[in-house]
């Protein structure tokens, strides 16, 4: 009796919580990702990004001002008097060391014996005072090490610096490249597969099941099965190492999923509203511009979501049919992956550039997730 519809499933808990599950596995590293885009390489390097948010404890190696005029003599003993953070902004010191082997040995307040009757005393603002003979007071200043507190800071220089002024590491070139291939390869594959589709749910003609088992095996055919065959064909047609050579390879490898999808939603339609509209006299080309396609609409966005990002995320088919050795055509996945040899230490340049990369996807996601299921659930019942 547990499977009656409308009953909660004994396991419903065990469902939601494999949910939540999956979802923190994608939302924790999108976050991390956003989150480190706006921190500097030092902050990325002391903390991970789940602590961006609250004040950290932080070691700072500090010099004192070089002696030099600044000293003063008191009896036999030189003295210099100053702060720790000299010009820049004061910050709270929790504890202090003269030593890299004890970078924390005294707190704020205390004094220091470095023998030989030198002495440093550090106080919790940053001034100190530095004592000793004419021999100890003198070259540079005295080396400390000063545990801080670093409130939580953001930057969008890293932004700027990838969008902007980042020379050979700017991506907008790359981005806007992304687009010119990402746009058109979503368009197209649509426009044809919408027509092939109505053709192939509503209309009667010779070879009809043939097609549609065509369509379903090249399902299957692998991608990089076809990627030699199909660049030969582009550099004898004079197409291949250009827009309109990746456009046509995005379109070929798409339109066998899009006319799947939209053949087995169009063939859901009811049949009454078609026969309807061809008794009142309207053609197959009204039929479908007035009728099928509006009614069809999850569908198409559903296709458009998968080519989108699909064609957003490549490489391969970028890297075989787009080489441009002056990086004019270069696309963002190409462009990250040339960050990676130049820039693999720094990994605020290569969060940023990632989220970037990942911005656009997202937001298209989003737009229109809600016609995905819908558009999933095509022709599944009648």
């Amino acid at each position: 009796m547990d499977n009656i519809a409308g009953r909660k499933p004994a396991l419903g808990w065990a469902v939601n919580i494999s949910v939540v599950l999956l979802v923190a596995l994608w939302l924790f590293p999108t976050i991390g990702l956003l989150v480190s885009s706006f921190r500097t390489a030092d902050q990325i390097a002391a903390t991970g990004w789940w602590k961006a948010f609250f004040p950290v404890e932080q070691t700072e190696q500090l010099r004192t001002a070089d002696p030099g005029e600044v000293r003063a003599q008191e009896g036999d003993l030189f003295v210099v008097e100053g702060n720790i953070f000299g010009d820049g902004p004061a910050t709270t010191i929790s504890a202090w060391g003269v030593s890299s082997r004890d970078v924390a040995a005294y707190a704020p307040g205390e004094t220091a014996d470095m023998g030989d009757g030198e002495s440093f005393t550090l106080n919790e603002d940053g001034s100190y005072r530095w004592t000793g003979t004419d021999d100890q007071i003198s070259g540079r200043g005295q080396r400390v090490f000063v545990g801080v507190e670093q409130a939580p800071e953001f930057t969008l220089a890293n932004y700027e610096y990838m969008l902007v002024s980042g020379g050979n590491a700017n991506i907008s070139k790359a981005f806007f490249n992304t687009l010119t291939v990402t746009i058109p390869a979503t368009i197209i594959p649509i426009l044809f597969a919408a027509f092939a589709a109505y053709a192939l749910a509503w209309m009667d003609f010779p070879g009809r099941a043939l097609l549609i088992a065509f369509v379903v095996a090249l399902l299957v055919v692998p991608l990089q099965l076809a990627l030699i065959p199909l660049l030969k064909l582009h550099l004898a047609l004079g197409i291949g190492k250009g827009y309109l050579g990746v456009w046509l390879a995005h379109t070929g490898f798409g339109l066998p999923l899009a006319i799947y999808l939209l053949r087995n939603y169009m063939a859901g339609l009811p049949r009454d509203i078609i026969e309807n509209a061809r008794v009142d006299g309207a053609t197959d080309f009204q039929i479908f511009t007035r009728i099928i396609l509006p009614l069809s609409f999850p569908a198409l966005a559903s296709f458009a979501i998968f080519q989108f990002l699909w064609t957003w995320n490549d490489l391969l088919v970028a890297l075989v049919f787009l080489v441009d050795s002056s990086g004019q055509t270069t696309v963002m996945t190409r462009h990250i992956v040339e960050l990676l040899g130049t820039f693999g230490g720094n990994w605020e340049v290569l969060a940023t550039a990632a989220f970037v990369s990942m911005a656009v996807p997202l937001a298209v996601f989003f737009l229109m997730q809600r016609y995905l299921v819908r558009g999933l659930l095509a022709g599944s019942v009648k």
